[in-house]
């Protein structure tokens, strides 16, 4: 069992691992507890000192890291190839694990650019695609990556036979987070772009209210009914409401009707406004605006 200290250091430097930070203000005490008390509906299909891979459904999987607040890696299958959304903070042979779960070919694509989503497993792949936003993150997160880096577009559709993946835009998090909706099956894959309960806002409340009222638009035209998050432990799935929660928080933000509070955190993130379950955290003035 791997246990991670409470760490108080003011080190706003962005080459700290963001889930040291997210353990820290979670007061997590081990990954390895959060799944023993997780409420996963999901079957186990893979299982190793690094990973779990559950099925989500015939043709879709979700994996768990151990190392970053059951960090999660999404394997989604089309006829003629799929779609790994997301590589872990460290998980060996992630490659062959995917490999012995689906026989397709498979394209690495990442929610956005932090250590516990393109960690060292990324490595195993010849390419990755990401958000071009976020590149501004590549030098201090994603430095020793030595393939080739490709750049997804907005609204763009990635066809794997018999199933399309639609990539939509999500800034906040990150100036590059993005969303990948399966519309047909009513659900998408959110990384961190809507917190997992816990929102690390390092943009802005604007870009914010942007990303929301956009995607609680999208979810409604499209009957979206969930987004599995960054951080998956089974009973925390990204919904409409939630998605409108986080919009009317930003708001009343900008507003000046919610004040938050202060509170010491890595990354500059020094403020926090806490309503419906979840957290934003963000660094104060910087972001109201």
């Amino acid at each position: 069992m791997r246990y991670y200290p409470i760490i108080m250091t003011a080190l706003a430097v962005v080459s700290i691992s963001a889930c040291n930070h997210r353990a820290d203000i979670l007061s997590v005490g081990s990954d390895s507890q959060l799944e023993e008390n997780s409420l996963y509906s999901e079957t186990v299909v893979y299982r190793d000192s690094n990973v779990v891979f559950r099925q989500i459904d015939e043709h879709t999987w979700e994996g768990n890291g151990h190392l970053c607040y059951n960090e999660s890696v999404y394997l989604v299958e089309g006829n003629h190839r799929a779609l790994l959304i997301d590589a872990g903070t460290e998980i060996p042979n992630l490659d062959k694990i995917v490999s012995g779960i689906t026989s397709k070919p498979v394209m690495l694509a990442a929610t956005h650019v932090h250590p516990d989503h393109t960690g060292s497993a990324v490595n195993l792949f010849d390419e990755i695609w990401i958000n071009a936003a976020d590149m501004v993150n590549v030098p201090s997160m994603m430095k020793d990556y030595k393939g080739i880096i490709k750049y997804l577009s907005d609204g763009q559709v990635i066809d794997l036979g018999g199933r399309e993946i639609e990539v939509i835009f999500t800034p906040g998090h990150t100036p590059g987070s993005t969303t990948f909706f399966d519309k047909e099956a009513h659900y998408g894959f959110s990384g961190d772009a809507f917190g997992s309960t816990n929102l690390l806002l390092t943009t802005n409340f604007s870009t914010l209210i942007c990303t929301t009222s956009r995607i609680a638009r999208y979810m409604e035209k499209y009957g979206i009914e969930k987004m599995y998050p960054g951080h998956y432990h089974g009973d925390n799935p990204e919904t409409l409401q939630r998605v409108k929660d986080l919009n009317k928080m930003a708001e009343e933000v900008l507003a000046g009707t919610r004040t938050g509070k202060s509170e010491g955190g890595m990354l500059g993130l020094n403020t926090v406004v806490t309503d419906y379950g979840v957290n934003i955290r963000y660094k104060s003035p910087d972001a109201i605006k």
